[in-house]
């Protein structure tokens, strides 16, 4: 679970403007951290199948996300994966 200080600086990171919190490179951001930390909790819990739903909830709905976002605005969706660490 993401905390509010955590999230707070991950939107920071990625907003373009000082009370951006809904751009794409927002959420994808918020939810790659989500994504981590879900990940390091299954390594421990492999039998949490319930988690292990929403983590892939998650990676589906970044992968949509990062889709339109390739379409939209090609250099950004390639600055955004260099920075996040992605593909």
């Amino acid at each position: 679970m993401l905390t509010t200080n955590t999230k707070k600086r991950i939107i920071k990171e990625h907003a373009t403007t000082e009370k951006d919190t809904g751009s794409v490179p927002v959420q994808v951001g918020v939810i790659t951290r989500q994504i981590e930390e879900l990940t390091k909790h299954l390594k421990k819990h492999a039998k949490d199948n319930h988690s292990r739903r929403g983590l892939l909830m998650m990676v589906g709905k970044r992968r949509r996300l990062l889709a339109y976002f390739e379409k939209k605005d090609p250099k950004g969706h390639k600055a955004l994966l260099k920075k996040l660490g992605l593909k």
